[in-house]
């Protein structure tokens, strides 16, 4: 194995080393589990000095391709990239065909958003908005809003194009092939097949009615043994799909047991101001290691793409320095309706009947459930997470009828011992609510 890394160095210097390492790596030369030579065998081999060995080893370390395990020895760790596929994400939005009810969607009722036209019009009057690719990524009006908004005092504060943007954003930042991290049971899809495409270990945490269950964020971190977890995943609000809004007495109690552990919170507040529930972050205990991501698809209109992160100060100002190499910044024109949104009474109004509107359909559908003998967790949000005897039976039951559910399976991190699906049950129209009840019930007991 030795000779396959000299032969192919033709640059002795630590990037070449590193680089040849990598392209080994890369081709599957170096398959994933190898054990490398020594610092000291590989110097020797090639007549240069261990430091510049050493330094290229450091190099791949830093790039997640090799992991150093002391005595042990060093051990590559990927290998070829595999391309991403959302196939989990694919599952719960793929329908037998347009069906005419179709509440498997996890989208906002169109008709409960606030108009943006007015805002439009008032910001496309004001002139152009972006003087230079070197402006701040956040215009100064949104940021100052923001930041009166913000659950916590976050250290650095930037926009990007939705949470899933983010999510995907702050994983490049703290998460490399072989980390450990934690997840919420149910998780949403995407951030299981982003997990997976960027080769994380994921660990499953089960939630109740306050959220993820402190005896096993316990367990989580005690039976970690030398490869603590970088981060924790949860939502914290209005969960997709249990519909579980964390209590501030659950977050004092993660937070307790987080201190001290080096792990980063990443919370995903898709749901923002059309929850029941108050905003609420971990960040409020451990600001130091808290990126709060706000999301303002579901309450002001999913054509914004935009969602906001705050906190920790090294982890937002990567997904800045990233985004530098990419898009650069979020439409400012878009920023500023944002903006103007926020600081509208009629806005506030709308969002507020919209929050009505869907606890009234929240508690009218799990009510109308119960008494047809099916269990459902109202919670909060738009989403219900409702237990069936058979999840495939039950999709075919409904798509008969014309009515469309997400399935339960793609958002288990782990077995979760029942099936469920998921019904956006925020897009049911109330007078259609005991007829929808009663096809639901029939398809759960199927």
């Amino acid at each position: 194995m030795i000779g396959a890394i000299t032969s192919a160095i033709d640059d002795r210097s630590a990037r070449g080393i590193a680089g040849t390492v990598s392209r080994l790596v890369m081709s599957g030369t170096l398959p994933a589990g190898t054990r490398l030579p020594t610092v000291r065998e590989l110097a020797t081999e090639l007549g240069i000095s261990p430091t510049t060995v050493s330094q290229a080893w450091r190099t791949l370390a830093r790039a997640g391709v090799i992991s150093p395990r002391g005595r042990a020895g060093t051990f590559v760790l990927a290998g070829p990239p595999a391309s991403a596929d959302p196939r989990r994400y694919r599952r719960i939005t793929r329908s037998p065909g347009r069906l005419p009810h179709d509440y498997s969607t996890g989208t906002p009722d169109v008709a409960l958003l606030p108009d943006l036209a007015p805002m439009l019009a008032r910001v496309a009057s004001g002139g152009n908005l972006t003087a230079s690719y070197l402006d701040d990524p956040v215009l100064p009006a949104l940021e100052k809003a923001l930041r009166v908004r913000w659950p916590f005092p976050p250290a650095a504060l930037t926009v990007v194009d939705g949470a899933l943007d983010a999510l995907d954003r702050v994983t490049g930042v703290l998460v490399g092939f072989g980390s450990r991290v934690l997840v919420e049971n149910p998780c949403f899809p995407p951030l299981l097949d982003l997990l997976e495409a960027v080769g994380a270990e994921v660990v499953a945490l089960p939630l109740d009615e306050e959220g993820i269950q402190p005896g096993a964020l316990r367990a989580a971190l005690s039976a970690a043994a030398g490869a603590e977890p970088v981060a924790l995943y949860l939502q914290p609000r209005a969960h997709n799909p249990a519909g579980v809004s964390m209590t501030p007495r659950r977050a004092e109690a993660l937070a307790a047991l987080l201190e001290g552990h080096g792990v980063t919170v990443i919370e995903d507040d898709h749901i923002g101001d059309v929850a029941a529930a108050a905003p609420l972050s971990l960040g409020t205990h451990l600001p130091e290691a808290t990126i709060h991501i706000r999301s303002f698809s579901k309450s002001h209109g999913p054509d914004l793409r935009l969602a906001a992160v705050g906190g920790v100060e090294s982890v937002v100002n990567g997904v800045v320095s990233r985004r530098m190499l990419g898009p650069g910044w979020s439409s400012r024109l878009l920023q500023a309706v944002l903006a103007e949104l926020l600081d509208d009474d009629d806005t506030e109004q709308t969002l507020a009947h919209a929050r009505e509107v869907y606890a009234n359909r929240r508690e009218r559908m799990t009510a109308a459930l119960a008494g047809r003998g099916v269990r459902a967790q109202a919670g909060d949000g738009i989403n219900l997470w409702m237990e069936v005897a058979d999840e495939q039976v039950a999709l075919v039951s409904l798509a008969s009828r014309g009515i469309g559910a997400a399935p339960g399976t793609p958002f288990e991190a782990a077995p979760l011992g029942a099936a469920h699906l998921r019904v956006t049950v925020g897009l049911i129209p109330d007078d259609d609510i005991d007829a929808v009840a009663t096809l639901l019930a029939e398809a759960a007991h199927g």
